[in-house]
Formats: C-alpha cells, sequence, structure tokens
C-alpha cells in the first residue's frame, strides 16, 4: 500500500476542497442550465413556440404579481444599510527633532531615576525585547529633564498632532470645512475642557450644528468603536461626511514612579494620530479607497479581572500611571476567541465554516480530546492589521491565527517605526500595506484592536480600487528600507 501522505501534497487536497465547497452551487447550476440549454435546442423553434401560446395568463394575476415583486424589492432596498466609504485618511508624521533613539531614552531614565538602578534595569530590558526602532518619537515636554507634563505642553501636543493630520486629509481629499457633517475624536487620557472635538471645531470653524462625539478611557481600540459610531450615524443621515480623529496624548501620561507593570507605557506608548473621513454619498464611491462591510466589538467588563488588567491608578507614593497587569495576554486571548466567534460566520467561506463545525461535532459526541479546529482566516482577508500594542501582542495573534511572516509585517513594521500609537496605529499599518503597493481592488482588510476595559474590536474592509503607491505619507520617506530584520533582543 503505497504511503498517501507521502505521495499526494495534501495542502494541495485541502485546496480541492476548499473550490469545491465554495463554488457548490456553481457546480450545481452549470449541468442544470446545460440540461435546459440542451432540451430546448431538441425541442425547436416551432415546439417552443406552441408551448408559450398554449400558457393563458389572467391579468388580474399578472398584475398582482408584478405589484407583489415590486413591493417586496422596494422594502427590501429600503431596509438595506447604507454603503459607508472610506474616502481617504491620513496619518501625523511626527518630526526628526522629537525622535527618542534607544541611547536617548536610557539616558534620560537613568538622570530622572537615578535612586532607583533597578527601574532603569528594567526599562532596558523591556526596551531591547520591545520590538522598536530608533526612530520612534515622544512629544517635546518629555525631552525635558525631568518631563514637564504641564496642561498648556498636553494642549500643545494635541494640536499638533490632530491639525496636521486633519491639514493633510484635507489636502489630499480636497473636501471643504463646511461639508464636514459629523465629527468624532477619540483619546482614552486626555480629556480636557473644553474637549478635543471642540478645539477642532474652533480650530477649522466647523458648522453650529455638527453632530461632534468625543470619547475617552476607551483605550487602544476606541479608534474603532468611533469608526463603528460613525457608522451608525452615517447610516440615519443621509448624504453626509464623518471625520473620524484617533489619537493619545503621551505629555501627561508620563509616569514618574517605580512600579514595574506601571513603568510599562512609558518604554512602548508614542506620538501619533489619523484622522480618517467616512461618507455614505453615491458620489464618492468611485474615488473611495475601501468600504466598511463589517464592524465587531467584544466586552469583557463584566468580569473583574478583565476589568482591572489595564488600571490607570495611583502607586503607593501617589504617582499616576497606568498598570498593566500579568494577566494581560491571557485576558486579550479570551477576548480574541469572542470576537473571532462573532465575526467567523460572517467572513469565512463555507468551506472553513463546515471544517469547523465538523470538528466541533466531532469533540462533542466522539471525542472531546479532539484538537479544535482553527478556521484559516487566510482564506477570507488577504491583510491582516494587528493593534501594534507589543511585540507580545503581535507574537501571539500570529499564534493563534497561523498567520505568515508577511501577514503580520505591516504590524511588526508600524511597531519599529513609530511605537505603540495606541488607536492611530492600526492607520499606520495599512498606510505601509499602501505605501509597498500591495492593494489591491476586491481585497479585504481585518482590523483588529485591544482596549481597556477590556475590548477586542474588529473592522473589516474592502478595497474599493487598487491603491497608487502614495508619494506621500508617514512613510514615503523611509519605506524603501522596509521589512527590517528585528532581533529578538537589541543589546543596549
Amino acid at each position: 500500500m503505497p504511503n498517501f501522505s507521502g505521495s499526494v501534497k495534501l495542502k494541495y487536497v485541502k485546496l480541492g476542497y476548499q473550490y469545491l465547497v465554495n463554488h457548490i452551487l456553481t457546480f450545481l447550476l452549470i449541468p442544470i442550465m446545460v440540461g435546459i440549454v440542451i432540451e430546448l435546442l431538441r425541442l425547436g423553434p416551432d415546439q417552443i413556440y406552441e408551448i408559450w401560446s398554449s400558457l393563458h395568463f389572467n391579468l388580474i394575476q399578472v398584475l398582482c404579481s408584478s405589484f407583489f415583486i415590486i413591493f417586496i424589492g422596494t422594502v427590501y432596498f429600503m431596509s438595506k444599510p447604507r454603503s459607508i466609504y472610506l474616502v481617504d485618511y491620513a496619518c501625523y508624521k511626527p518630526p526628526v527633532t522629537c525622535r527618542v533613539p534607544f541611547a536617548t531614552f536610557m539616558e534620560h531614565s537613568r538622570l530622572i531615576n537615578s535612586a532607583n538602578p533597578k527601574s532603569v534595569e528594567f526599562q532596558m530590558r523591556i526596551l531591547e525585547r520591545s520590538g522598536l526602532g530608533e526612530e520612534t518619537c515622544l512629544p517635546p515636554a518629555n525631552h525635558y529633564i525631568p518631563p514637564k507634563p504641564t496642561m498648556e505642553a498636553s494642549r500643545g501636543e494635541a494640536e499638533l498632532v490632530i491639525f496636521s493630520a486633519i491639514d493633510d486629509l484635507l489636502k489630499k481629499t480636497g473636501i471643504k470645512t463646511k461639508d464636514i457633517d459629523i465629527l468624532i475624536v477619540n483619546c482614552s487620557l486626555f480629556s480636557p475642557t473644553p474637549s478635543l472635538s471642540a478645539m477642532v471645531i474652533n480650530k477649522y470653524k466647523l458648522r453650529s450644528n455638527i453632530k461632534s462625539f468625543n470619547l475617552s478611557g476607551m483605550g487602544c481600540s476606541a479608534g474603532l468603536i468611533s469608526i463603528d459610531l460613525a457608522r451608525d450615524l452615517l447610516q440615519v443621515h443621509p448624504n453626509s461626511y464623518a471625520l473620524v480623529i484617533s489619537t493619545e496624548i503621551i505629555t501627561p501620561n508620563f509616569y514618574k514612579g517605580n512600579q514595574r507593570a506601571m513603568l510599562l507605557p512609558n518604554c512602548l506608548f508614542r506620538m501619533g494620530a489619523a484622522a480618517i473621513l467616512l461618507s455614505n454619498r453615491r458620489r464618492e464611491r468611485r474615488r473611495a479607497k475601501y468600504r466598511l462591510v463589517h464592524v465587531v466589538r467584544t466586552h469583557k467588563g463584566a468580569d473583574d479581572k478583565a476589568y482591572r488588567c489595564v488600571y490607570e491608578e495611583e502607586d503607593p507614593q501617589g504617582n499616576v500611571g497606568i498598570s498593566l497587569s500579568k494577566d494581560l495576554m491571557v485576558i486579550a486571548g479570551e477576548a480574541l476567541k469572542s470576537n473571532i466567534t462573532t465575526i467567523g460566520p460572517l467572513v469565512l467561506p463555507a468551506s472553513e465554516q463546515l471544517l469547523f463545525l465538523f470538528t466541533l461535532i466531532g469533540r462533542k459526541i466522539f471525542n472531546p480530546k479532539w484538537k479544535p479546529y482553527i478556521p484559516d482566516f487566510k482564506e477570507a482577508f488577504e491583510h491582516f492589521c494587528i493593534h501594534a500594542g507589543g511585540r507580545a501582542v503581535i507574537d501571539e495573534l500570529q499564534k493563534n491565527l497561523q498567520l505568515s511572516a508577511e501577514h503580520v509585517e505591516a504590524s511588526r513594521m508600524a511597531l519599529h517605526r513609530f511605537g505603540n500609537t495606541s488607536s492611530s496605529s492600526l492607520w499606520y499599518e495599512m498606510s505601509y500595506i499602501e505605501a509597498k503597493g500591495r492593494m489591491k481592488k476586491g481585497d479585504r482588510v481585518w482590523q483588529i484592536a485591544f482596549g481597556s476595559g477590556f475590548k477586542c474590536n474588529s473592522a473589516v474592509w474592502k478595497c474599493n480600487r487598487t491603491v497608487k503607491t502614495p508619494t506621500d505619507g508617514p512613510w514615503a520617506d523611509c519605506i524603501d528600507r522596509y521589512p527590517v530584520f528585528i532581533p529578538e533582543i537589541v543589546k543596549l
């Protein structure tokens, strides 16, 4: 008996199975259509005419049937959700004067924490394994020794990153500020009065009847929450534009203490922002880059551990900071599983859903020890934008979703070049894919983000047109150097 596994490549067996199941309707309909055509050819024109003449139509029945079809069609199109288009977006690119090389970061840490060498050593170990590069940036206030997290400096950073991103977006799209109907700003940790959304309205003199929202305290996944809110608003406000701003202001959130769980954000978070223009106008369909397909939100806040795994609090010395729990990756994994359970049936092809169903039934009925089948999401998406929260986050998702190095390349390179830019990181990753010239018409993109609470949110986009390689943007001056090799440990 020949070795079947050795003589046949199982990879191609699976590909054949996927093609068969995903095109089962085509395979069933083609023989039926061929049979009908053969039968019509066999009958001839005279017999076909006799059959047609023998049919008797009642005028009332025809009118009722026509009215019913028109009514059903009208109800369908009236109840169908409006298509939401991503016209364009822009990411803030920090100036070189804000750059923080490893040597600079560590020198500042030693000077600020001179009385606590163990804290300095801990930050060095984190930085060595972080996946960040030498070109990440911190706001001007954080370059002082010690840092100056004043309200004025915080507002200055907010104005710099938000206004720069909006200016770039307005230049790219050519729309006037008076055309903006909806404004949503999300920034988790800096929530001044007046709000950041009011700051934008004042700067650009937006209309007095604009629908504005300011989201705070929702963590790194707030960007997709803003997209979801914009989608819902665009469903009830026809012919509108929605401007979404995603950012995190770093200046007021520098932790001055020595608690290790609270020192992590100092090492990972960097400045950044993204401005996104959405619309439900039909005329934007041709020039829009993407169409929003799905948004799926998962919240695990009912669980106490999940609720407290990313928690703002004071340390014993009264210093305020963000504490990251050791259970963070486990909780993130559970949130991801819940999110996948919801989004899987919406995006996976029939072949993957059947395999998952058969495995589930087999484990329930025959053998609980059977290895659970992990759906192949590479069959549903061409591109993956995983929140660049840290090297461990990307590694865990690559492992759990069985992704290749190329699938997580955008996330790793965005983390390396810009650091953890919180809710805006997904857009730096999308920009990387475009800068590499990989975004083609019909491609599907899966954005996955995690945030405090604890939340896992997903958005699915479909590319509306082949995106030309941009000549500007955050990657314009460095895309030729990427991808770069990122060692497991960078010795400092």
